[in-house]
């Protein structure tokens, strides 16, 4: 059986992936969740020494050979994600909906780079969506096709957000990890639109992309869907 890492993304939370977690417990798999550092200087690396900490304290033989480890990385997770690999013997790494950091890249440099604006607002137009309509709203953009319950609850209290430093500190990284990586996305995702991701991933990483149905924040909306492809990466 294998040991799932699931990485939340700019919210930082555990609670993210409470849906998705019991599924993959459920089928015998280990399953390692965590809150991200919030203080203000935290950053990329010591993003990672959480996550690899956190797996210690969880799966203590984790290092030893045996059950596949697998990283599993959200949204902004896949800026610190990678550098997890240099900590554990990381067999997969999985992104969902993920940014995908090339070397030198700071997290808040990325949008400008890879142009994620033009591409959420060509996308937002798509969809009949114009004025006031195609601005960003969290509402809208992440939670369009979550159940309201759900978003209800993420609203009942205002996450702190990732620190300054995660989006200050250049990717420090010479190249992607040598570790076999897929690629899960959303094929609604508002955010991240699907093409955009698709050129993405085959510009920097050389793969194609997987689609889930859902948005961006496929974890709350389609938790088995998403279970049910990470279970194809033990």
């Amino acid at each position: 059986m294998a040991t799932y890492v699931l990485v939340p993304g700019a919210d930082g939370t555990a609670w993210y992936w409470h849906l998705v977690a019991p599924l993959l417990r459920a089928e015998g798999h280990e399953v390692v969740t965590l809150d991200l550092p919030s203080h203000d200087t935290a950053n990329l690396d010591e993003f990672a020494e959480a996550i690899a900490a956190a797996v210690h304290a969880a799966v203590p033989d984790a290092a030893a050979p045996g059950a596949p480890l697998v990283l599993v990385a959200q949204s902004l997770g896949g800026f610190s994600a990678p550098l997890v690999c240099g900590k554990l013997p990381v067999d997969r790494l999985v992104l969902v909906n993920a940014m995908v950091p090339s070397p030198g890249e700071s997290a808040g440099e990325w949008w400008g780079n890879v142009g994620q604006a033009e591409a959420r607002e060509a996308y937002a137009a798509a969809l009949g969506r114009t004025g006031a309509d195609a601005e960003f709203d969290p509402r809208t953009d992440f939670f369009h096709d979550v159940p309201a319950a759900l978003t209800e609850e993420a609203f009942a209290s205002e996450p702190a957000g990732p620190p300054p430093g995660v989006f200050a500190q250049p990717w420090p990284l010479p190249a992607w990890p040598d570790v076999p990586t897929r690629f899960l996305q959303g094929r609604g995702d508002r955010f991240f639109p699907l093409e955009f991701q698709r050129r993405l991933a085959r510009e920097r990483l050389g793969l194609d992309v997987e689609e889930l149905p859902g948005g961006h924040l496929v974890a709350l909306s389609h938790p088995r869907e998403l279970a049910d492809a990470l279970l194809r990466s033990a």
